[in-house]
């Protein structure tokens, strides 16, 4: 069956996005997007050595016919900071994909809610697909949304933290809510996180650090990827009511008593 996630009219087989941060080598990141058939790619534009231009950075690392490269705003503070990078990503990559992350707090990373809904706003305007980076709260979801973004991005937990998704309502809601794709983005630790997501009704998972700094690179990918559509088809399926008490999975009809 055909599953297609549609962002901003493309096309994508792959309900995982992943990043390139935090990898041990260009072997390990490019393995592992092989293995999970990764479709689109996230890189941070403020974190690429532009000074030499004979040195090679990870947009070299990338195999540009396979995978849809999405510039991102990570480790801008502020709206202007943000601004500025997702037009130095449009003019480096000729893509007018962005997914805009504006940090308010340094030891958590937490998302600005207030910079990233005014970042989204001037940048629609401007004619950037926007991809928000936001908080859980279903609020500041439908704003962005409303804004004219092309996805809600909303954190499982911490970025990098592997908490996984502490409390499932808030996404719940914002997936109920939203009319353009849901992908849980930052926190996710294991597969089953992602496979959690997915069956709350999220249209895509985006990982980094858990896949990044696993022991085995490829083989961690492909178990996310397989979360992700086991979630996904869990989703599809609809699952059973939560009851309180047992129900009987054998029928009681001609039961010698």
């Amino acid at each position: 069956m055909d599953d297609i996630l549609e962002i901003a009219g493309k096309r994508f087989r792959s309900r995982l996005l992943m990043g390139t941060g935090k990898w041990r080598t260009a072997e390990e990141m490019r393995a592992a997007f092989e293995a999970a058939t990764t479709e689109i790619i996230t890189v941070a534009i403020r974190r690429l050595d532009l000074d030499d231009p004979s040195k090679k950075t990870l947009l070299d690392e990338i195999d540009w016919s396979r995978y849809t490269v999405l510039p991102n705003t990570a480790g801008c503070y502020n709206v202007e900071d943000a601004l500025r990078t997702a037009r130095l990503g449009r003019e480096l990559t000729g893509s007018n994909w962005v997914k805009l992350e504006v940090i308010g707090d340094q030891n958590y990373l937490w998302p600005d809610p207030i910079g990233t809904l005014e970042a989204a706003r001037r940048l629609v305007d401007e004619g950037f697909v926007v991809l928000p980076y936001t908080t859980d709260d279903p609020i500041l979801a439908k704003r962005l949304e409303e804004a004219g973004c092309a996805t809600i991005m909303p954190l499982a937990s911490p970025i990098g933290s592997g908490q996984g998704i502490p409390f499932f309502g808030r996404i719940r809601v914002i997936v109920e809510q939203a009319s353009v794709p849901v992908v849980v983005d930052a926190g996710l630790g294991v597969p089953s996180d992602a496979a959690i997501a997915m069956e709350l009704g999220a249209d895509a998972c985006l990982v980094n650090t858990a896949i990044a700094q696993a022991s085995d690179t490829p083989r961690m990918a492909l178990a996310f990827a397989e979360g992700v559509r086991a979630g996904r088809d869990a989703f599809l399926a609809g699952r059973i009511p939560k009851r309180a008490y047992a129900s009987a999975t054998s029928p009681l009809e001609g039961v010698v008593r």
